[in-house]
């Protein structure tokens, strides 16, 4: 005998049992849980268990759900120490989002076309577009080339450097991250080139402070599991960054997150990103609103700026093609998933909404972080490496654009 198959009966109890049905929201994923046979130690076969649908409960909170999508496809960690005098260069990463924390000392981050910032410890700095840009002691000096300088990689996610004189001491985590469902790449796209997060100035100060002590503590010890750790820790710092800003910015009232907000269209575009391959119609999107037809149309488009079938057209071609990135179907099975009774119809309207046809989409996978750093190594793109001319000023510690 094998191991014990508790663990699939524990499982396959209903999710939200506690739910009337018309209180919860239906969606079209399955849960299929098997049962291993044995036979001296080795698994001799498999069979079914059950097949469940899985429920999830009501929309309540369109902007948190936005936030749920910002789940880390690939990450990236560096422990730094500086001592003044010092500048570094990041070289710029596609589709990737970069973390600054410092644990001591102080510095300056400038990035072309915004204001420098001054980060201390207990501040957080995101680059949401990867953009190149510069950390240093203080303005104005010549940063050396992030790969120009010896690294210390100590696994395939971590590495550590070490740079500068013999002045005042700063250490720093700086995280690299990849956000690849669809969701996630449509929240970042609206964020501004920095946002800084002073976590003495917020009402979660205190547990913020004491995530970014342990972060310090585990990126020092490095103990067994310490990648994992930290990774975990920079995933609630990263959402919390960008919910600060939701909240924060003006601009965030307006457009598509503003259209969030809206107690009628954010549950529906919530809907709409939960189950993409539904068959909606103008009709079923106006009753989710409890609408009707013509006034929900009206008012969709005019947050969201686009037509509500627009949307729902873009936002299954986005999922689609990252169904075809994962690999494991072909193009007309994820055409039929889709709604879609010919590959050629599907081909014709995934190819107008993101330029592409599936089949490229299929075989272009977004290059992994080790393979982008190789490029900015490489010098594929690297560019805007060199100091932010000096004359901009330090600004306070509120986010910027």
């Amino acid at each position: 005998m094998g191991p014990p198959n508790q663990f699939c009966n524990l499982l396959t109890r209903p999710a939200y049992s506690g739910l009337e049905a018309d209180q919860c929201v239906f969606v079209p994923i399955y849960c299929l849980f098997v049962q291993d046979l044995w036979n001296n130690g080795k698994r001799k076969s498999r069979r079914i268990l059950e097949l469940m649908e899985i429920v999830l409960p009501p929309v309540s909170d369109p902007v948190g759900e936005a936030l749920h999508f910002l789940r880390m496809s690939g990450t990236f960690y560096c422990r730094s120490e500086f001592r003044e005098p010092w500048a570094l260069a990041l070289p710029p990463m596609e589709n990737c989002l970069m973390l600054h924390v410092v644990t001591s000392g102080r510095c300056v981050l400038e990035t072309a076309g915004t204001p420098s910032c001054l980060i201390q410890p207990g501040d957080l700095a995101l680059v949401p577009h990867g953009q190149g840009h510069v950390v240093a002691s203080a303005q104005g000096l010549v940063a050396s080339k992030l790969f120009e300088i010896p690294r210390e990689q100590l696994s395939e996610r971590y590495e550590t450097l070490r740079l500068g004189g013999d002045g005042e001491k700063t250490t720093m985590i700086c995280g690299l991250f990849q956000f690849d469902d669809p969701a996630a790449q449509q929240l970042i796209t609206l964020l501004p080139e920095v946002i800084m997060v002073n976590t003495w100035a917020t009402p979660q100060a205190e547990w913020i402070r004491s995530t970014l002590r342990m972060m310090a503590a585990e990126a020092r010890q490095m103990n067994p599991g310490g990648e994992t750790v930290i990774t975990r820790l920079a995933d609630i710092l990263v959402v919390h960054a960008i919910r600060y800003w939701i909240t924060h910015s003006s601009s965030t009232q307006t457009g598509w997150l503003g259209a969030l907000h809206d107690p009628r269209i954010g549950p529906v575009i919530s809907k709409i990103h939960r189950r993409p391959t539904n068959r909606w119609t103008l009709e079923s999107l106006a009753a989710e609103a409890a609408m009707s037809r013509s006034a929900f149309a009206a008012l969709f488009t005019e947050l969201v700026g686009e037509s509500a079938m627009q949307y729902v057209t873009k936002w299954q071609m986005n999922a689609a093609r990252s169904r075809l990135a994962e690999g494991g179907v072909t193009v007309a099975e994820v055409a039929h998933s889709f709604g879609y009774e010919s590959e050629p119809a599907f081909n014709r309207a995934f190819k107008r909404h993101l330029g592409i046809s599936p089949g490229a989409a299929k075989r272009a996978r977004s290059p992994s972080l080790p393979q982008q750093r190789s490029r900015a190594k490489n010098g594929v793109d690297v560019g805007a490496t060199e100091p932010v001319p000096a004359g901009a000023t330090v600004t306070d510690h509120s986010f910027t654009r």
